[in-house]
């Protein structure tokens, strides 16, 4: 996928201006920026859920009119969006094909060829979760890890994550980024937008960083320093990052060196 010149306003806000990027085949790319910096609007663009005022989408070599999110699943590309709703009262092999049930030749749903699909699927990920398992019994990275599942179901190409570790634990989130790292060793693509950078850079193989709706660099992660990420996304010297994260250092050690005093203190005899 590449982005040629990508522009959109709500209103009088600009929130994408002359984006250009490329997403390479067999590789994690992270978005990353503070609120408003226009990495969620990029996502809903390249998923077909809403439409720029201005900019090419490129696929396969090819420029792409992505009208709506059934074009974007057509053409090989899936989204994964935060706070997708299910339904609680059906179970996770139901709440995958919601909307799109497998039929048999009668015309009848076929529930076993889609609790089939649905073990294919988890066990492609790895996932212990249970097919018959209801949604109302699963946490939030088990709901998580069955949103994944969702678009896998097409075989996609490029996969869309729009934040997939927010308000999971730091056990569900190393699952997730699990799910990562497996999805790109069977050849597909992922941009992930992700706001935390130890994530990021366990995961990615490039961090595209966006400010204030603009794309502000595009970096190789094994080269790249969180110091020299953080100055991007807000826009100063890396070295003030650094001087800041010395002093801060500094800080907890003089802190520390205090603590240990009062507590030699109290068990000195008067």
């Amino acid at each position: 996928m590449q982005v040629d010149d990508l522009c959109i306003r709500f209103g009088f806000v600009e929130a994408l201006k002359h984006v250009n990027l490329d997403i390479r085949q067999h590789e994690v790319l992270a978005v990353v920026g503070d609120n408003g910096a226009g990495k969620s609007t990029l996502v809903r663009i390249l998923s077909g859920l809403i439409r720029p005022d201005q900019g090419t989408l490129i696929w396969k070599g090819n420029p792409a009119s992505i009208s709506s999110i059934r074009v974007a699943n057509q053409l090989g590309i899936a989204a994964v969006f935060q706070g997708q709703d299910f339904c609680d009262n059906l179970d996770v092999s139901s709440n995958l094909f919601l909307g799109k049930e497998l039929r048999d030749h009668h015309h009848r749903r076929d529930d076993e060829a889609m609790r089939r699909r649905t073990r294919q699927v988890l066990q492609s990920l790895a996932s212990p979760i249970l097919v018959g398992q209801p949604m109302a019994a699963l946490s939030l990275g088990q709901k998580q890890t069955v949103s994944i599942a969702r678009t896998l179901l097409d075989n996609p190409e490029l996969i869309l994550l729009d934040e997939p570790t927010a308000s999971l634990s730091v056990m569900q989130s190393a699952e997730v980024l699990n799910y990562i790292k497996r999805m790109r060793s069977e050849g597909r693509s992922i941009l992930m937008v992700c706001h935390d950078l130890p994530d990021v850079f366990a995961v990615s193989d490039r961090i595209a960083v966006m400010r204030q709706g603009r794309l502000v660099g595009v970096l190789p992660t094994a080269k790249t320093s969180y110091e020299t990420v953080i100055a991007l996304i807000s826009g100063i010297d890396p070295e003030d990052v650094i001087q800041d994260q010395e002093q801060l250092d500094a800080m907890a050690r003089a802190k520390a060196r205090v603590h240990a005093l009062r507590g030699t203190r109290k068990i000195l005899p008067e």
